[in-house]
């Protein structure tokens, strides 16, 4: 499932309080999308590292009472009231009597003397086996308490994201035109380093930090691995000479087009961030010029940026002589 059905599962499974578990590979965003369904829910969200925990760390420990009984006093990374999502994150590297601590918790949403709240539910998430992650094998006894749902990234989905969060257009843009790239994991391979949603993320910190020539190149191999950074420094190397944006709008009729369609990506995704009521008459003339799927992936972006575009005539007039292709 993509991170959009994902986060629309997990709606529907908080409001019947059902417990559930994300599996999926390293670096996709499983723990993002939770912390977005959380805040979109207006939700708290405890996020509990089981890996690091000994089994008797959810129970807490014992003391006696005023009659001398013993009870227990459990942690306090375990909810009291309210209403959230007590976060599990990589469940299935604790080790097994861990997980095993997690049974009654998940299933029975309490831990001995311990209630879970009743605004409460558990999501948990983990890396597959075939990751060659460190993990251990889920008892069933554990599985069955939970519904399983697997992440799986999708490039329109990150591209939505990374509009909102300010990832650095010109990765956007790359990634458009190389979209395998976006998580390209080889459980196999030697390199520490490879590309996913969130080493593209780090790639975009390391280009706004504006690295000199010298030290780019290693940064780049560094975050997302040297055959995705020796694509992406050439990417880069076309953008520096694509034409200037505030250019192409002053004259969108008469500017020469690049035939590459690396570079026409690039200035699609340059181009469209200059998108207002104003400029639309050129953007459309411009969409008109380029290859049918390019002009629509301006438009598209445009329209992201600056949703009332599309109420405008030039907008209009573009959509109507393209609704063979946007229907």
């Amino acid at each position: 499932m993509k991170p959009s059905a994902i986060a629309l599962a997990l709606h529907t499974l908080l409001a019947i309080r059902q417990p559930a578990f994300l599996w999926g590979p390293p670096g996709v965003g499983k723990s993002q999308v939770v912390a977005q369904v959380a805040a979109a829910l207006d939700m708290e969200l405890a996020d509990v590292r089981a890996v690091l925990l000994d089994p008797v760390d959810l129970r807490g420990i014992p003391r006696f009472d005023d009659s001398g009984a013993t009870v227990w006093c459990p942690p306090a990374f375990l909810p009291r009231r309210g209403r959230g999502i007590l976060f599990l994150d990589e469940l299935n590297a604790a080790p097994p009597l861990v997980q095993a601590a997690c049974y009654q918790l998940i299933l029975d949403r309490r831990l001995g003397e311990y209630h879970l709240p009743e605004g409460w539910t558990v999501l948990a998430a983990g890396n597959r086996e075939s990751d060659r992650a460190v993990t251990h094998r889920m008892p069933s006894a554990l599985a069955n308490r939970m519904v399983h749902l697997d992440f799986e990234p999708d490039l329109d989905d990150w591209l939505a994201w990374a509009e909102e969060d300010g990832i650095d257009p010109r990765i956007r843009a790359f990634l458009r035109f190389r979209p395998k790239l976006l998580h390209a994991f080889d459980p196999r391979a030697e390199d520490k380093a490879f590309p996913s949603p969130r080493s593209w993320a780090f790639a975009s910190r390391i280009l706004k930090a504006a690295p000199g020539a010298d030290a780019a190149p290693g940064l780049l191999r560094g975050a997302v691995g040297p055959g995705a950074a020796a694509e992406l420094l050439g990417f880069l190397d076309i953008c520096q000479r694509m034409p200037d944006p505030d250019t192409v709008l002053a004259d969108p009729g008469g500017v020469h087009l690049p035939e590459d369609p690396a570079v026409i990506c690039a200035l699609c995704e340059s181009v469209a961030r200059k998108a207002s009521d104003e400029t639309m008459p050129g953007l459309a003339v411009l969409a008109a010029r380029l290859p049918v799927e390019f002009g629509v992936l301006l438009m598209r972006d445009a329209a992201a940026v600056r949703p009332s575009v599309v109420e405008t005539e030039a907008f209009r007039g573009w959509a109507c002589a393209n609704s063979d292709v946007l229907v």
